[in-house]
Formats: structure tokens, C-alpha cells, sequence
């Protein structure tokens, strides 16, 4: 039975930011009730674990706190109190152990997000003290009402017609704008924003780009959706800052996207915002020096055709091959020291980043400027946000589901807090 004293929160979202506000607050016996669109919870945290859920990174807390961007400032806070040590230690008090693999990244040791789920939502439902929390599915947030002027009074729309909610304090967890279909459609940021919340534009991030002119229906057909193996890329933003990686990314039928492209993805959306275009410049054998390069390419070939010198000079055969023709004239092709330049330093144009909902995640969001430390909204006393809905954004590798931990306990303990629960 539920004492007078108690305290209500409504948490809604149900992705890692959420779930893990709810853990917090239902740990400190609060009664919880959870509310979600999606028919279930942690949809995204379970399609980000079907290559291997990448929980986070073994890399120092210096480097880790850097990859952060803008925002390492804000987000270095929040790791404070959840860092990627956290996160393990978390994971093992569900009963998961964890490993590191050879690039860093730390994985369940099964790899997959399933069974941690279930066993967090196992504990959400029956924690130690307290009531468990509620889940509320099939619950679509439609902000408040027009004459509602109690903020932690929520509308939302179910299958047996329009409900309202009222709490104690809200946590608002509803994602970006990316991958709609998983639930997060960036539907709310014109509600926040009636209510005189500051929101930066929500952008995509970690994305695939189209490139200039597109390619050419010879490459589409043959090439579209391989992969370019042990290639670097290098860039430099019209702000002059620079970037170089190792590693491999994809072409698309209309561009690039992939690990390494995802890398540089912040930077290149942002030129291509600010001029209308953004190039970068691929190595293709990123471990030759440029003078082997030329070497190679003007030995002697004698009857063998350029495609088969450069296969057996320099293994620059299948995709690589083909990009190489793709941009590059006849005369180009067939000028060694112009070939071998392009080689080290081919020139990429891309034009657009592609559609926020094909993006890994999102850029943008409620800006921290206008919450406290414990990410309440200064406009909306009793409103806490967190997760993929603040302004920031992170590279892969376990960056981003450490983030959303991070800042779901930062707003569940900021609850807490402003409730007056020990």
C-alpha cells in the first residue's frame, strides 16, 4: 500500500536514459511510473546490441571525457558520478560480466543486449524497496495542455483514447530525432519550446553523407554498398580544424557512410552547413609512403593493362580500383604522378548529410545552458531532462549508451534532491 508520504515520478521514455532514471529513483523507494509510445521498452538499446552491444570504452577517463566534443565540459560532469567503470560494475550487479575487446570497446560477454535487459527490467519491477516501477506502453507523450499550466501535469494518447498524468517531478527521457520507427521523432521539441525552453536544432549525427553529382550508375551497380578496407581519410574544416583516422566505411548508392565517415561526421555536417560543401581526401594505402606510391605506379608495365599494374604493384583492385575511375579523367588515370597523388589523397565532395532518421543519433537538443547541474529545466521547476534529447553528441564506440546512463542518473538523483528524498 502506498503511504501519503510517498513520492510519484513519471518517467517517460524507456530507452537506457529512462530506465536508468527509473532504477534510481525506484532504488530510492519512490513510486515510478514509466511511460513509453513503443509497445515495449529499450527498442534502440536492442537494435544497437544486434552486431554486439557496445556498453562503453576502456580507454583513460582524459581521453574518453575529449571524445565529447562541445560539450566535454557538461558531459564530463554527468561521468563523474557514471563513468565506463560504472557501467561494467553496473552490468555485473545484473548478473553480465563484461569484456574488452582488441579496439576498446567493452561488450557484454555474450555481446548481446537481451539478457541485460530483461534482467534490468526484472529488477525494475521488483527492487529491493519501494513498489517497483509501472510501465505504461503504448503511452505517446503529447505535452500539456493549453490552460495546463502545471508543468508536471503530461497528456498522452493510448490506444483507449487521451489519458492524463500528474506526478511529484518529471523525468523527460524521449531521445532525438533519429530512427522515428524505434520511437524517438523529436516530436516534443516544440512543446518544450512553447514553454520557453531553449532547444538547439536537432541534426544528424553519426550519418552517412550524398556526394557530389552522386556516382555513376557503373559504380552504383557494382559497388554500391561494399567496402573500402584499410583506407585513412583526411580533412580540414574551413575553421581549420583537422581530422586523420585510419579504418573503413562504405559506399552508398548516393555517397559514404560507416565507422570511419560516422567519425568525422560532426565535422563534415558542420562545413557543409556553413559553405554548402565539405571534401575530404581518402588514402588508399594509408601504410605506403607517397614516394613507394609513385614508384610503383611508374614502374614499367609493359603489356599489362593500368587495372592489372596497379593490382600487381599496389593490390588496388575491386572498389578501390573503381573509385580511382570514377573521379578521375582519362588523362589523370594515365599521368603516374597524377594518379599517384590521388592514390594518397583522392578529393571526396559531399553535398548533404543524410535525413536525420537514417542517422545512428542525433545532434542538438535542450540546451544545458537552461538547466542546473542536475539537469532541471530553470523554466519548468520539477521537469528533468536526459539522455539523446540534450545538446551533444559523441562518436560510436560506446560513447553514446554511457552518456545516457550518465545523465538518467545525474536526473534521477537531481529528482531525489529536489524532492527531499533521502
Amino acid at each position: 500500500m502506498k503511504s501519503d508520504s510517498m513520492k510519484k515520478v513519471i518517467v517517460v521514455g524507456g530507452g537506457p536514459a529512462g530506465l536508468m532514471a527509473a532504477d534510481v529513483l525506484s532504488s530510492a523507494g519512490v513510486e515510478v511510473h514509466l511511460y513509453d509510445a513503443m509497445p515495449s521498452v529499450g527498442r534502440k538499446f536492442l537494435l544497437a546490441g544486434k552486431g554486439g552491444l557496445n556498453l562503453t570504452h576502456s580507454e583513460p577517463v582524459d581521453i574518453f571525457a575529449s571524445r565529447y566534443g562541445a560539450r566535454r565540459q557538461q558531459i564530463e560532469a554527468l561521468l563523474k558520478g557514471f563513468d565506463g567503470g560504472q557501467v561494467c560494475a553496473w552490468a555485473k550487479g545484473l548478473g553480465v560480466d563484461t569484456f574488452v575487446g582488441t579496439s576498446g570497446r567493452v561488450f557484454p560477454s555474450d555481446m548481446k543486449a537481451a539478457p541485460l535487459l530483461r534482467a534490468w527490467l526484472h529488477r525494475l519491477r521488483h527492487p529491493a524497496a519501494g513498489p517497483g516501477v509501472q510501465f505504461h506502453m503504448r503511452h505517446r507523450w503529447t505535452g500539456w495542455s493549453a490552460d495546463n499550466t502545471e508543468c508536471t501535469h503530461l497528456n498522452f494518447d493510448t490506444p483507449q483514447g487521451p489519458v492524463q498524468a500528474q506526478a511529484d517531478a518529471v523525468v523527460l527521457a524521449l531521445g532525438g530525432g533519429s530512427w522515428a520507427r524505434l520511437g524517438s521523432n523529436g516530436a516534443w521539441v516544440p512543446w518544450l519550446q512553447a514553454r520557453g525552453v531553449a532547444v538547439a536544432p536537432l541534426l544528424p549525427s553519426n550519418c552517412g553523407f550524398d556526394a557530389k553529382g552522386g556516382w555513376s550508375e557503373h559504380f552504383t551497380s557494382r559497388f554500391a554498398g561494399q567496402p573500402f578496407k584499410s583506407v585513412a581519410i583526411h580533412f580540414t574544416t574551413s575553421q581549420g580544424v583537422s581530422f586523420q583516422r585510419k579504418g573503413e566505411f562504405v559506399a552508398t548508392a548516393t555517397g559514404v557512410e560507416g565507422s570511419l565517415i560516422y567519425a568525422a561526421s560532426s565535422l563534415l555536417r558542420d562545413d557543409i552547413i556553413r559553405q554548402g560543401h565539405a571534401t575530404f581526401h581518402l588514402d588508399l594505402l594509408p601504410d605506403m609512403a607517397a614516394e613507394k606510391v609513385l614508384a610503383e605506379v611508374r614502374h614499367p608495365r609493359g603489356s599489362r593493362s593500368l587495372s592489372s599494374h596497379l593490382k600487381s604493384r599496389l593490390s588496388i583492385d575491386g572498389i578501390k580500383a573503381a573509385m580511382l575511375h570514377e573521379l578521375l579523367s582519362k588523362a589523370q588515370m594515365n599521368d603516374p604522378a597524377q594518379l599517384a597523388a590521388a592514390i594518397k589523397a583522392l578529393p571526396i565532395t559531399l553535398v548533404a548529410a543524410r535525413p536525420l532518421d537514417e542517422a545512428i543519433s542525433t545532434a542538438g537538443g535542450v540546451l544545458f545552458e537552461v538547466m542546473d547541474k542536475n539537469l532541471m529545466l530553470e523554466q519548468l521547476p520539477g521537469v528533468f531532462c536526459a539522455g539523446e534529447m540534450l545538446d551533444w553528441e559523441a562518436p560510436t564506440g560506446g560513447y553514446l549508451i554511457t552518456a545516457c546512463f550518465s545523465s538518467g542518473k545525474r536526473a534521477g538523483e537531481g529528482v531525489l534532491a529536489y524532492l527531499g528524498v533521502k
